[in-house]
Protein backbone atom coordinates (compact mmCIF):
# COMPACT_ATOMS: atom_id res chain seq x y z
CA UNK A 1 0.00 0.00 0.00
CA UNK A 2 1.25 3.64 -0.70
CA UNK A 3 1.61 6.25 2.30
CA UNK A 4 -1.32 8.62 3.07
CA UNK A 5 -1.68 11.68 1.28
CA UNK A 6 -3.66 15.00 1.67
CA UNK A 7 -6.90 14.93 -0.04
CA UNK A 8 -6.29 17.98 -2.10
CA UNK A 9 -4.07 15.92 -4.42
CA UNK A 10 -6.34 13.07 -5.00
CA UNK A 11 -6.80 12.92 -8.83
CA UNK A 12 -10.64 14.10 -10.34
CA UNK A 13 -13.14 11.76 -10.56
CA UNK A 14 -14.23 10.93 -14.07
CA UNK A 15 -17.36 11.99 -15.36
CA UNK A 16 -18.72 8.40 -14.66
CA UNK A 17 -17.22 8.00 -11.25
CA UNK A 18 -18.67 11.32 -10.40
CA UNK A 19 -22.23 10.14 -11.31
CA UNK A 20 -21.79 7.16 -9.63
CA UNK A 21 -19.83 8.48 -6.26
CA UNK A 22 -23.36 10.98 -6.22
CA UNK A 23 -25.92 7.90 -6.38
CA UNK A 24 -23.77 6.38 -3.56
CA UNK A 25 -23.52 9.85 -1.62
CA UNK A 26 -27.67 10.03 -2.16
CA UNK A 27 -28.22 6.37 -0.74
CA UNK A 28 -26.06 7.77 2.16
CA UNK A 29 -27.46 10.52 2.59
CA UNK A 30 -31.06 9.22 2.81
CA UNK A 31 -29.97 6.74 5.32
CA UNK A 32 -28.48 9.33 7.16
CA UNK A 33 -31.80 10.93 7.21
CA UNK A 34 -33.79 7.84 7.88
CA UNK A 35 -31.52 7.25 11.38
CA UNK A 36 -32.74 10.62 12.66
CA UNK A 37 -29.31 12.10 11.54
CA UNK A 38 -26.89 10.70 12.77
CA UNK A 39 -25.00 7.21 11.12
CA UNK A 40 -22.92 5.10 12.54
CA UNK A 41 -19.54 4.54 11.06
CA UNK A 42 -20.03 0.48 10.56
CA UNK A 43 -23.41 1.35 9.09
CA UNK A 44 -21.39 4.23 6.64
CA UNK A 45 -18.58 2.31 5.78
CA UNK A 46 -20.95 -1.17 5.34
CA UNK A 47 -22.79 1.26 2.77
CA UNK A 48 -20.41 2.82 0.57
CA UNK A 49 -18.26 -0.85 0.28
CA UNK A 50 -21.64 -3.12 -0.19
CA UNK A 51 -24.86 -1.29 -1.01
CA UNK A 52 -26.40 -3.15 -3.88
CA UNK A 53 -25.48 -2.53 -7.21
CA UNK A 54 -23.69 0.84 -5.82
CA UNK A 55 -20.89 0.37 -2.75
CA UNK A 56 -17.00 0.10 -4.00
CA UNK A 57 -16.94 -3.40 -3.65
CA UNK A 58 -20.86 -4.58 -5.49
CA UNK A 59 -20.28 -2.43 -8.34
CA UNK A 60 -18.57 -2.43 -11.77
CA UNK A 61 -15.08 -0.42 -11.21
CA UNK A 62 -11.36 -2.09 -11.75
CA UNK A 63 -10.11 -2.10 -8.32
CA UNK A 64 -6.67 -4.14 -8.28
CA UNK A 65 -3.58 -3.91 -9.90
CA UNK A 66 -2.10 -0.70 -11.79
CA UNK A 67 -5.22 0.65 -13.43
CA UNK A 68 -7.27 0.26 -10.25
CA UNK A 69 -7.02 1.72 -6.05
CA UNK A 70 -4.65 -0.09 -4.84
CA UNK A 71 -2.09 -3.70 -5.55
CA UNK A 72 -2.05 -6.43 -3.30
CA UNK A 73 0.40 -8.71 -2.88
CA UNK A 74 -0.79 -11.46 -5.59
CA UNK A 75 -0.25 -8.92 -7.78
CA UNK A 76 3.45 -7.90 -7.22
CA UNK A 77 4.13 -10.75 -8.13
CA UNK A 78 3.30 -14.45 -8.52
CA UNK A 79 6.42 -15.23 -6.05
CA UNK A 80 3.78 -14.71 -3.44
CA UNK A 81 1.28 -16.91 -4.79
CA UNK A 82 3.95 -19.93 -5.60
CA UNK A 83 4.94 -19.42 -1.65
CA UNK A 84 1.27 -19.72 -0.63
CA UNK A 85 0.90 -22.85 -2.94
CA UNK A 86 3.90 -24.57 -0.81
CA UNK A 87 2.18 -24.15 2.41
CA UNK A 88 -0.96 -25.07 0.75
CA UNK A 89 1.00 -27.91 -0.60
CA UNK A 90 2.55 -29.30 3.02
CA UNK A 91 -1.31 -29.20 4.24
CA UNK A 92 -2.95 -30.81 1.38
CA UNK A 93 -0.59 -33.97 1.23
CA UNK A 94 -2.02 -34.40 5.00
CA UNK A 95 -5.31 -33.61 4.87
CA UNK A 96 -6.05 -33.74 1.32
CA UNK A 97 -9.70 -32.37 0.13
CA UNK A 98 -10.08 -28.71 -1.25
CA UNK A 99 -8.89 -24.94 -1.50
CA UNK A 100 -11.34 -22.44 -0.11
CA UNK A 101 -10.67 -18.35 -1.18
CA UNK A 102 -12.16 -16.03 0.30
CA UNK A 103 -12.50 -12.78 -1.64
CA UNK A 104 -9.81 -13.98 -5.09
CA UNK A 105 -9.25 -10.41 -6.35
CA UNK A 106 -8.29 -11.23 -10.19
CA UNK A 107 -8.42 -14.20 -9.53
CA UNK A 108 -4.05 -14.04 -10.40
CA UNK A 109 -3.49 -16.31 -6.76
CA UNK A 110 -6.20 -19.15 -7.58
CA UNK A 111 -3.94 -19.53 -11.46
CA UNK A 112 -0.43 -19.31 -9.95
CA UNK A 113 -1.85 -21.45 -6.86
CA UNK A 114 -3.39 -24.06 -8.94
CA UNK A 115 -0.80 -24.42 -11.71
CA UNK A 116 2.25 -24.63 -8.45
CA UNK A 117 0.08 -27.25 -7.46
CA UNK A 118 -0.11 -29.13 -10.16
CA UNK A 119 3.76 -28.93 -10.76
CA UNK A 120 4.33 -29.92 -7.13
CA UNK A 121 1.59 -32.98 -8.11
CA UNK A 122 -0.44 -31.94 -4.62
CA UNK A 123 -3.75 -30.33 -6.69
CA UNK A 124 -7.13 -30.03 -4.58
CA UNK A 125 -9.87 -31.57 -5.66
CA UNK A 126 -11.93 -28.70 -5.58
CA UNK A 127 -10.67 -24.60 -5.67
CA UNK A 128 -13.82 -23.51 -3.95
CA UNK A 129 -13.95 -18.82 -4.76
CA UNK A 130 -16.43 -16.70 -2.96
CA UNK A 131 -16.42 -13.87 -3.79
CA UNK A 132 -18.97 -10.79 -3.23
CA UNK A 133 -17.69 -8.54 -6.25
CA UNK A 134 -19.38 -9.80 -8.71
CA UNK A 135 -17.27 -7.92 -11.43
CA UNK A 136 -14.36 -9.27 -9.86
CA UNK A 137 -15.93 -12.97 -9.99
CA UNK A 138 -15.72 -12.10 -13.78
CA UNK A 139 -12.29 -10.97 -13.34
CA UNK A 140 -11.59 -14.11 -11.92
CA UNK A 141 -13.37 -16.12 -14.60
CA UNK A 142 -11.43 -14.91 -17.30
CA UNK A 143 -8.28 -15.07 -15.84
CA UNK A 144 -8.84 -18.77 -15.08
CA UNK A 145 -10.35 -19.50 -18.25
CA UNK A 146 -6.50 -19.06 -19.60
CA UNK A 147 -5.81 -22.52 -17.28
CA UNK A 148 -5.47 -26.39 -18.59
CA UNK A 149 -8.97 -27.62 -18.83
CA UNK A 150 -7.66 -29.92 -15.72
CA UNK A 151 -7.59 -27.01 -13.52
CA UNK A 152 -10.51 -25.17 -14.35
CA UNK A 153 -12.96 -27.82 -13.99
CA UNK A 154 -11.62 -27.86 -10.09
CA UNK A 155 -12.74 -24.33 -9.88
CA UNK A 156 -16.10 -23.72 -8.38
CA UNK A 157 -17.38 -20.35 -7.65
CA UNK A 158 -20.50 -19.71 -4.81
CA UNK A 159 -22.51 -17.73 -3.78
CA UNK A 160 -22.20 -18.40 0.59
CA UNK A 161 -19.89 -20.50 2.52
CA UNK A 162 -20.36 -24.30 2.11
CA UNK A 163 -22.29 -25.87 4.15
CA UNK A 164 -20.81 -28.58 4.70
CA UNK A 165 -17.08 -28.24 6.34
CA UNK A 166 -14.28 -28.73 4.37
CA UNK A 167 -10.64 -30.53 4.54
CA UNK A 168 -8.07 -28.75 3.46
CA UNK A 169 -7.19 -24.73 3.28
CA UNK A 170 -8.96 -22.00 3.67
CA UNK A 171 -7.34 -19.10 2.40
CA UNK A 172 -7.86 -14.95 3.02
CA UNK A 173 -5.72 -12.05 1.30
CA UNK A 174 -6.32 -8.58 2.52
CA UNK A 175 -10.00 -9.35 3.25
CA UNK A 176 -10.45 -9.02 6.70
CA UNK A 177 -9.57 -4.98 6.06
CA UNK A 178 -12.44 -4.71 4.65
CA UNK A 179 -14.72 -5.43 7.49
CA UNK A 180 -17.04 -2.53 8.51
CA UNK A 181 -15.48 -1.35 11.81
CA UNK A 182 -16.74 1.25 14.33
CA UNK A 183 -15.25 4.20 15.80
CA UNK A 184 -13.95 5.47 19.03
CA UNK A 185 -12.63 8.61 20.16
CA UNK A 186 -11.81 8.95 23.88
CA UNK A 187 -13.31 12.19 25.73
CA UNK A 188 -12.11 14.29 28.60
CA UNK A 189 -11.84 12.02 31.32
CA UNK A 190 -11.37 9.02 29.83
CA UNK A 191 -15.08 8.59 28.37
CA UNK A 192 -15.87 6.49 24.98
CA UNK A 193 -17.83 7.92 22.58
CA UNK A 194 -19.07 6.53 19.17
CA UNK A 195 -17.86 8.15 15.96
CA UNK A 196 -20.79 8.54 13.35
CA UNK A 197 -22.12 10.77 10.19
CA UNK A 198 -24.49 13.63 10.38
CA UNK A 199 -24.69 16.03 7.32
CA UNK A 200 -24.27 19.67 7.44
CA UNK A 201 -25.25 21.47 4.39
CA UNK A 202 -25.90 17.88 2.72
CA UNK A 203 -22.34 17.71 3.30
CA UNK A 204 -21.05 14.31 5.16
CA UNK A 205 -19.13 15.13 8.63
CA UNK A 206 -18.13 13.47 11.67
CA UNK A 207 -20.04 13.59 14.98
CA UNK A 208 -19.73 11.65 18.30
CA UNK A 209 -22.19 10.33 20.49
CA UNK A 210 -23.02 7.48 22.82
CA UNK A 211 -21.69 4.27 22.05
CA UNK A 212 -23.46 1.40 20.89
CA UNK A 213 -23.43 -1.18 24.45
CA UNK A 214 -21.19 -3.80 22.27
CA UNK A 215 -19.03 -0.78 21.35
CA UNK A 216 -18.82 0.13 24.74
CA UNK A 217 -18.21 -2.94 26.34
CA UNK A 218 -15.05 -3.90 24.04
CA UNK A 219 -13.84 -0.45 24.55
CA UNK A 220 -14.34 -0.79 28.25
CA UNK A 221 -11.86 -4.36 28.28
CA UNK A 222 -9.34 -2.14 25.72
CA UNK A 223 -8.63 0.00 28.00
CA UNK A 224 -8.94 -2.00 30.93
CA UNK A 225 -6.13 -4.66 29.25
CA UNK A 226 -3.93 -1.88 27.66
CA UNK A 227 -0.58 -1.11 29.62
CA UNK A 228 -1.05 2.66 28.91
CA UNK A 229 -4.15 5.08 29.10
CA UNK A 230 -4.93 6.69 26.19
CA UNK A 231 -4.93 10.23 25.80
CA UNK A 232 -7.69 12.81 24.90
CA UNK A 233 -8.62 12.78 21.37
CA UNK A 234 -7.53 9.22 20.96
CA UNK A 235 -9.34 7.76 17.93
CA UNK A 236 -9.25 4.45 17.08
CA UNK A 237 -11.77 1.64 15.40
CA UNK A 238 -12.93 -1.17 16.42
CA UNK A 239 -13.99 -4.56 14.52
CA UNK A 240 -16.51 -6.39 16.14
CA UNK A 241 -17.46 -8.39 12.78
CA UNK A 242 -14.57 -10.32 13.17
CA UNK A 243 -15.67 -12.52 15.60
CA UNK A 244 -18.51 -13.90 13.53
CA UNK A 245 -16.05 -13.85 10.84
CA UNK A 246 -14.18 -16.04 12.04
CA UNK A 247 -16.53 -18.32 13.97
CA UNK A 248 -18.55 -18.76 10.45
CA UNK A 249 -15.40 -19.59 8.39
CA UNK A 250 -14.27 -22.22 11.49
CA UNK A 251 -17.24 -23.65 10.76
CA UNK A 252 -16.55 -24.50 7.09
CA UNK A 253 -13.20 -26.16 8.32
CA UNK A 254 -13.46 -30.21 9.42
CA UNK A 255 -9.42 -30.69 9.28
CA UNK A 256 -6.96 -28.31 7.94
CA UNK A 257 -5.85 -24.97 8.11
CA UNK A 258 -7.26 -21.30 7.47
CA UNK A 259 -4.47 -18.98 6.34
CA UNK A 260 -4.74 -15.05 6.68
CA UNK A 261 -2.49 -12.28 4.84
CA UNK A 262 -3.51 -8.99 5.92
CA UNK A 263 -1.82 -5.63 7.41
CA UNK A 264 -2.72 -5.69 11.17
CA UNK A 265 -0.93 -5.39 14.22
CA UNK A 266 -1.36 -7.13 17.83
CA UNK A 267 -3.48 -5.39 19.70
CA UNK A 268 -0.92 -3.27 22.29
CA UNK A 269 0.61 -2.02 18.89
CA UNK A 270 -2.62 -1.43 17.78
CA UNK A 271 -4.08 0.77 20.38
CA UNK A 272 -0.62 2.47 21.29
CA UNK A 273 -1.23 6.05 22.90
CA UNK A 274 0.80 7.73 20.01
CA UNK A 275 -1.40 6.03 17.23
CA UNK A 276 -3.84 8.86 17.91
CA UNK A 277 -5.39 9.12 14.45
CA UNK A 278 -6.45 4.99 14.31
CA UNK A 279 -5.41 2.71 11.16
CA UNK A 280 -8.07 3.97 8.93
CA UNK A 281 -7.48 4.22 5.25
CA UNK A 282 -9.00 4.87 2.00
CA UNK A 283 -7.08 4.04 -1.21
CA UNK A 284 -7.89 5.68 -4.62
CA UNK A 285 -6.28 5.31 -7.79
CA UNK A 286 -2.44 3.98 -6.14
CA UNK A 287 -2.89 6.98 -3.72
CA UNK A 288 -3.85 6.23 0.20
CA UNK A 289 -5.53 9.02 2.43
CA UNK A 290 -7.44 8.59 5.34
CA UNK A 291 -10.88 10.70 4.46
CA UNK A 292 -13.62 8.49 4.14
CA UNK A 293 -16.03 11.12 3.28
CA UNK A 294 -14.98 11.99 -0.02
CA UNK A 295 -15.44 9.47 -3.00
CA UNK A 296 -17.86 8.12 -1.60
CA UNK A 297 -18.73 4.58 -3.91
CA UNK A 298 -15.85 5.02 -5.90
CA UNK A 299 -12.89 4.22 -3.54
CA UNK A 300 -11.86 1.50 -1.35
CA UNK A 301 -12.16 2.08 3.26
CA UNK A 302 -9.78 -0.11 5.23
CA UNK A 303 -8.81 -0.60 8.62
CA UNK A 304 -6.22 -2.23 9.96
CA UNK A 305 -6.49 -5.80 11.76
CA UNK A 306 -6.08 -6.18 15.28
CA UNK A 307 -5.06 -9.64 14.92
CA UNK A 308 -5.21 -10.57 18.93
CA UNK A 309 -9.08 -10.13 18.06
CA UNK A 310 -8.00 -12.53 15.54
CA UNK A 311 -6.75 -15.04 17.91
CA UNK A 312 -9.49 -14.72 20.35
CA UNK A 313 -12.10 -14.95 18.19
CA UNK A 314 -10.43 -18.17 16.74
CA UNK A 315 -9.87 -19.79 19.77
CA UNK A 316 -13.59 -18.70 20.94
CA UNK A 317 -14.73 -20.97 17.72
CA UNK A 318 -12.45 -24.26 18.42
CA UNK A 319 -9.59 -23.21 16.44
CA UNK A 320 -6.10 -23.15 17.43
CA UNK A 321 -3.72 -20.22 16.45
CA UNK A 322 -0.14 -22.18 15.12
CA UNK A 323 1.08 -19.49 13.86
CA UNK A 324 1.50 -15.55 13.37
CA UNK A 325 4.55 -13.59 11.95
CA UNK A 326 5.32 -11.05 9.38
CA UNK A 327 4.91 -11.61 5.59
CA UNK A 328 8.50 -11.39 4.74
CA UNK A 329 9.25 -14.54 7.53
CA UNK A 330 6.37 -16.34 5.76
CA UNK A 331 7.73 -16.22 2.36
CA UNK A 332 11.56 -16.54 3.42
CA UNK A 333 10.50 -19.49 5.25
CA UNK A 334 8.55 -20.67 2.01
CA UNK A 335 10.80 -20.27 -0.44
CA UNK A 336 10.91 -17.31 -2.04
CA UNK A 337 14.38 -16.45 -2.87
CA UNK A 338 14.83 -20.03 -4.51
CA UNK A 339 11.88 -18.68 -6.28
CA UNK A 340 13.60 -15.78 -7.39
CA UNK A 341 16.84 -17.50 -8.36
CA UNK A 342 14.93 -19.15 -11.01
CA UNK A 343 15.04 -16.28 -13.43
CA UNK A 344 16.78 -16.83 -16.72
CA UNK A 345 18.65 -13.61 -17.51
CA UNK A 346 19.75 -10.72 -16.35
CA UNK A 347 16.31 -8.60 -17.25
CA UNK A 348 14.16 -11.25 -15.81
CA UNK A 349 16.20 -11.57 -12.40
CA UNK A 350 16.32 -7.94 -11.91
CA UNK A 351 12.44 -8.17 -12.05
CA UNK A 352 12.17 -10.66 -9.99
CA UNK A 353 14.35 -9.19 -7.43
CA UNK A 354 12.74 -5.81 -7.40
CA UNK A 355 9.03 -7.66 -6.57
CA UNK A 356 10.90 -10.13 -3.77
CA UNK A 357 12.48 -6.70 -2.08
CA UNK A 358 8.76 -5.08 -2.37
CA UNK A 359 7.09 -8.28 -0.47
CA UNK A 360 9.94 -8.94 1.70
CA UNK A 361 11.25 -5.04 2.82
CA UNK A 362 9.94 -3.26 6.03
CA UNK A 363 9.14 -0.52 4.28
CA UNK A 364 7.03 -2.01 2.20
CA UNK A 365 4.63 -4.95 2.76
CA UNK A 366 7.32 -7.28 4.93
CA UNK A 367 6.52 -6.34 8.06
CA UNK A 368 2.97 -4.63 8.31
CA UNK A 369 1.21 -7.14 6.83
CA UNK A 370 1.29 -10.21 8.40
CA UNK A 371 0.20 -13.83 8.48
CA UNK A 372 -1.67 -16.05 11.02
CA UNK A 373 -2.28 -19.90 10.76
CA UNK A 374 -5.86 -21.12 12.57
CA UNK A 375 -5.76 -24.60 12.17
CA UNK A 376 -8.49 -27.98 13.38
CA UNK A 377 -7.65 -31.03 13.91
CA UNK A 378 -4.25 -30.95 12.48
CA UNK A 379 -1.16 -31.29 14.17
CA UNK A 380 1.96 -31.52 11.53
CA UNK A 381 3.85 -28.39 11.93
CA UNK A 382 3.74 -25.40 9.09
CA UNK A 383 6.11 -24.49 7.30
CA UNK A 384 5.92 -21.29 6.55
CA UNK A 385 5.98 -20.22 10.39
CA UNK A 386 9.85 -21.82 10.72
CA UNK A 387 11.42 -18.98 10.68
CA UNK A 388 9.49 -16.82 13.35
CA UNK A 389 6.96 -17.00 16.31
CA UNK A 390 5.02 -13.74 17.32
CA UNK A 391 2.49 -15.57 18.78
CA UNK A 392 3.48 -13.97 22.13
CA UNK A 393 3.06 -10.53 21.06
CA UNK A 394 -0.92 -11.32 20.85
Amino acid sequence: MTSSVPRSILPPLSADEKQHSDAVAALLREQIVAAGGWLSFERFMELALYAPGLGYYSAGSVKIGAAGDFVTAPEVSDLFSRCVARQCAEVLSVTGGDILELGAGTGRMAATVLESLAAAGVLPDRYYILEVSADLAERQRERLRTLPQDLRDRVVWLERLPERPIRGVILANEVLDALACQRFVVQLGGEIRESGVSLAEGSFVERASAPHPALAGACEALLHELPQPLPEGYTSEVCLRLEPWIASVGECLERGAVLLFDYGLPRSHYYHPQRVSGTLRCHFKQLAHDDPYVNVGVQDITAWVDFTRVAEAAVAAGLDVTGFGTQAAFLLATGIESFAAEASGTVEHARRAGEARRLLMPGEMGEAFKVMALTRNYAAPLGGFSLQDLRHSL
